[in-house]
């Protein structure tokens, strides 16, 4: 559960495929070894296909929050340099928004 980040970016991947993406922010807040209140934010990659994206393309924006359910995906290729790299991302199962105004919404498999 967190805040969208960004509008989200959505492609026609062909004719029967959309994706789109967009980044989330998670917080969590603990106390460190003086007592005091620290707040650490985490950025998630997040994707959703098909009638799910439509969704999201017509009603995610940017700061809203937001309750994701999916699985976490790597993929790793080598840049110009021939450095490895490596990414992460949420691919999204269902999400459900949290300002109580719209329902669920599950991909369709």
């Amino acid at each position: 559960m967190g805040n969208v980040g960004d509008d989200p970016k959505v492609n026609q991947i062909n004719d029967t495929s959309k994706v789109a993406r967009f980044p989330l922010a998670t917080n969590e807040v603990y106390f460190d070894k003086e007592g005091n209140e620290v707040q650490k934010t985490e950025w998630h990659q997040v994707v959703f296909w098909n009638k799910a994206a439509d969704i999201v393309e017509a009603y995610v924006r940017k700061g809203i929050p937001l309750y994701v359910e999916g699985k976490i995906q790597s993929s790793s290729w080598e840049d110009k340099e021939g450095v490895k790299r490596y990414s992460w991302e949420v691919n999204g199962d269902n999400f459900v928004f949290i300002d109580g105004k719209r329902e669920e919404v599950k991909e369709e498999q």
